[in-house]
């Protein structure tokens, strides 16, 4: 049922989304037109997916902690770390969209929710080499893999922290005086997707980028995605079915738009 309605939800998506000629918000058609879709390659596209192609072949095997609703069985069981890459890593294609995405806003800070092997990460800061990325990871020995993940890639302006993101967000979000860029990629569920946009709120600005992942993968996080763009202080998202951009622009008519990737 869970997948047959997720399928459904894809093919209304991709019924009723627009590519950039269907879209008449400059602010939006830029985006679209040079960062969503600009597929060029890109010479750190393949160094990190190199790094990939290690995880891909690790056969050690670690401990998983899972905090959020992303495990369906026991929450700490062992894995091996080839099938953590295969099966929760990012995929290419929305990792290097997430990497434009910030190499477009150029943000002093990023937040990540959900570390998981770390290359995601890679690409937010090799995006943005002069921001610094605060990436959240639930898992400790997860967060280990992330650790070497980070030292193979040469990244040294992230700041690693293991923990409930109940515990450990809040205080990221103390300490920085705005918040630029944040990816939310972590505990699938409405109540903590809710939860962690409200404590954002206080601390976007205009030039703000809310990104939250698997807007589809349950029916809690599509009515989170509804709550999220109805809200008073967002003023444009673009869902991409994958995940969805919040902005938050003073003066911007309120839009939500539906963008074919």
């Amino acid at each position: 049922m869970l997948n047959f309605r997720f399928a459904a939800d894809y093919l209304m998506h991709r019924f009723k989304a627009k590519n950039r000629h269907g879209i008449h918000s400059p602010f939006v058609y830029r985006l679209v037109d040079k960062v969503i879709y600009d597929f060029e390659p890109k010479k750190v596209y393949a160094e990190i997916e190199q790094q990939r192609k290690q995880l891909l072949n690790d056969e050690r095997v670690i401990t998983v902690t899972d905090l959020g609703a992303g495990s369906l069985v026991n929450n700490n069981r062992k894995k091996k770390i080839g099938d953590i890459a295969k099966n929760a890593l990012k995929p290419p294609k929305l990792a290097q969209l997430l990497y434009r995405l910030a190499a477009d806003q150029q943000p002093d800070n990023i937040i990540e929710l959900g570390t998981c092997l770390g290359i995601t990460t890679l690409y937010l800061q090799n995006a943005d080499p002069a921001g610094k990325v605060y990436t959240l990871e639930g898992c400790p020995q997860t967060a280990g893999i992330a650790k070497e993940t980070f030292t193979k890639g040469g990244i040294n302006n992230v700041e690693l922290i293991t923990g409930n993101f109940d515990d450990t967000l809040s205080g990221v979000i103390k300490k920085l005086d705005k918040l630029d860029f944040v990816f939310v990629d972590g505990n699938h569920q409405k109540d903590a997707t809710l939860k962690y946009f409200e404590w954002c709120l206080p601390k976007v600005h205009e030039n703000s980028l809310l990104i939250f992942d698997d807007i589809y993968w349950s029916q809690g996080m599509k009515e989170a995605w509804n709550e999220i763009k109805a809200h008073p202080q967002v003023t444009v998202t673009i869902d991409l079915f994958w995940i969805g951009l919040v902005f938050f622009k003073p003066g911007q008519a309120k839009e939500d738009f539906l963008v074919k990737v």
